[in-house]
Parts: C-alpha cells; structure tokens; sequence
C-alpha cells in the first residue's frame, strides 16, 4: 500500500517552519501513542506521525523528500532527526505522559483543542479552488464572566483542599520505601479554584457555544481526503492561553463525465464506425470548456488520447496534470434497409481483407497461448 504524504500526516503545509512541524508531531503523538489511545489502528497511526516526523525535522530528508517524495534513493537506516538520545522528540512525549519531574501549574494558559469539519465540494470546485464560508459550531469565552465561571461581581478562590496546585499528594509507605502518588484534587476538579457563585449564563463553565463564521479558502487541486490548517479557529484556549486549529478535510463529489487519477482526468467520447475508419475531427469537452481532437483514420476502438495541460493544477503548484481521452466505437441499433444493404456491400467488398495484419497478429498470439508456448 503507497504511503500518505508526509505533510498530509501532520496537517501542515510544505513551507511550515521546524517549530510547527514539531508542535503539530507532539500533538499528534500525544492523540494515538499506544500508552493513552487503545482504539484499533492508533498504534499504526503513531508510526506513521513518527515516520514523517523522522523526516520532516532532518532539513537534509526533508529537502530530498520534497525532491523525491516516498522514491528518495537516500532514505532508510534508524534514527531521526535530533541525533542519538533524542528520537525525534520522544523525550518530550515521555515527559507528557509520564511527568518528567515537573509539576504542571494548572492556572498556567493552555491551548485549545483543535477542531475539524468535512466539508463537501463539487468536482470542478476541487480542480479550481473558490472562497467561502462556512458555520462551525464551538466553545466561546462567556462574555458574561469573560470565562472564569463566576457570577459578575464575584470571583474564583483558591481551593482549601489543594491550596491552588489542583493535584494532591497522597504518601504511602511500602517495602520498598515511602512512595508518592500524585492525583487530581477531587474538589476543584484540577482547576486549582472554586467557584461558590456560578455564572447564570454558562453555568460556571466560562464557555458558551456558539456557531462562528469562518472564511475558507479551498485551494485549487485540492483532492478527496486532504486538509488545510485554519490557525486559532479551534477551541478556546484555557486561562488566557490560545485558540487551537480549525481542520478541514475535503470530501469531493464524483463526476458524471470526469474521473480523476492525481492530477489527470480521464473521460470516454463515442464515436461512429465512418469517423473512426476514416477520421475525423470531433469536440471534446474538458474542464475549461471544448477543445478540438483530431481522429486519425484507422482509429481503433478505446484508443486514447492525451491532451497536454487540460487536467487538474497541482495542489502544491507542481505543474498541471493532463486529460486522457478514450473513445469507444459506438454500433448502431437500428440501421434503415439502405443502411443495411451498403454494410452487406461493404462486407462483400472486404471478403477476408476485413480481418487486417493486427487483427491475423492477434489471432496467432491466442493461438500459442492455447498450446503453451
């Protein structure tokens, strides 16, 4: 199975700067490690955010992925980008998980979780691109209390139990030693606050939900599965700290004419026995409207035709795929009787001749397939 682009992966675009692929890999590492996801195929979602890291971050991969994509001659061996000890960041993923030491201050700001919308376009709005807007429904900072959850005029205080630090430390003496286990404070909630009077209008939460317009830009090639990154369009952030990102990922409606393979558009055109044994010029039509195409006489039936620049812009702006046009020879179901009595003539005329060298050509290789050779 081909591999999924590396930027696709990580959701950002190909002039993001090092500190955004790492952040956007931590995030993702942190949603499938196999330690905190247990849903069927995290693991192999984790793998895959590792890969593309690995290569993103190394600006030598990088520079020959974005050269030779997934054929780079140079790729292989163990390790990432960071040198030994590092892993591509792991450290860091282990200190999410497993503390580090460090103590998280639980007023400190937080960003806020990312959301994502599927949003539906039409073949043609794919191959161009358009702007428009869409409603996403999510949290907003409660203008009544401006989001610390407390009835105006009153404020949040320190909670009694945790004194503020939102966990508590539970000793407890085994063989082994005293050990201490750290927990969230059930009284606060880990907020490290406590809200005696609530806000009427959130109900203490100091979030409302809402539905925000958002402009959106579709970039032209743009393909079923693919996503862009609107920056802070996502969640609220926590304690004063940053929106997180709006996800939008493209489902493209077929084509009643066209079909799509990268950036090539494929299509079939009929044409009659008279065009086809004697050529012709017919119409095609394409994305940007009719182009002419010339039929050669002899052609055969499902030969194609390539029209150089008339499929989809590369999404990345990597040129300009082609349309492939296959024409089939269409076979009348009602002839007249002077219709019928030329193609009788005609057949007459032809005798074994109708049967040509490619046709004999043909014949002899089903031939030898028969007896094995």
């Amino acid at each position: 199975m081909s591999k999924r682009d590396y930027y696709e992966i990580l959701g950002v675009d190909e002039n993001a700067s090092t500190d955004e692929i790492k952040k956007a890999y931590r995030k993702l590492a942190r949603k499938y490690h196999p330690d905190v996801n247990k849903e069927e195929g995290a693991e192999e979602k984790f793998k895959e955010v590792k890969d593309a890291y690995d290569t993103l971050s190394d600006p030598q991969k990088k520079a020959n992925y974005d050269r030779f994509g997934h054929a780079d001659p140079n790729q292989g061996g163990f390790g990432g980008a960071g040198g030994a000890g590092d892993f591509g960041g792991f450290g860091d993923i282990f200190d999410m998980f497993f503390g580090g030491g460090a103590r998280r201050d639980p007023n400190a700001p937080r960003q806020g979780s990312d959301l994502q919308y599927t949003m539906t376009i039409t073949f043609k709005e794919a191959a161009f691109g358009k702007e428009t807007e869409i409603n996403i429904p999510r949290e907003e900072t409660c203008g009544t209390c401006h989001g610390n959850g407390a009835k105006p005029g009153t404020t949040p205080e320190t909670c009694s139990k945790c004194g503020g630090a939102g966990q508590l430390n539970i000793e407890q003496n085994t063989p082994f030693g005293r050990v201490v286990n750290r927990r969230v404070c059930d009284r606060c909630q880990g907020t490290g606050q406590m809200v005696k009077e609530r806000c009427s209008t959130c109900g203490g939460d100091g979030k409302v939900r809402k539905n925000k317009k958002i402009s959106i830009k579709v970039p032209a090639g743009v393909d079923y599965g693919q996503q862009i990154r609107v920056a802070g369009q996502g969640e609220p952030g926590v304690n004063g700290g940053p929106h997180g990102d709006l996800y939008v990922v493209f489902n493209v409606k077929s084509h009643e004419f066209f079909e799509r393979d990268g950036d090539d558009v494929y299509c079939e055109m009929p044409i009659t026995f008279a065009q086809a044994a004697l050529g012709d010029e017919i119409e095609v039509p394409t994305l940007r409207g009719k182009v002419k195409l010339k039929i050669p006489a002899g052609t055969q039936t499902e030969t194609s035709f390539r029209l150089r620049g008339k499929g989809i812009p590369n999404v990345h702006g990597r040129g300009q795929g082609d349309q492939h046009v296959k024409v089939r020879i269409i076979t009348p179901k009602t002839l007249s009787e002077r219709q019928k009595e030329l193609i009788r003539e005609f057949a007459e005329l032809s005798g074994d001749e109708q049967v040509d060298e490619q046709s004999h050509n043909f014949f002899d290789k089903v031939k030898r397939a028969f007896k094995g050779e």
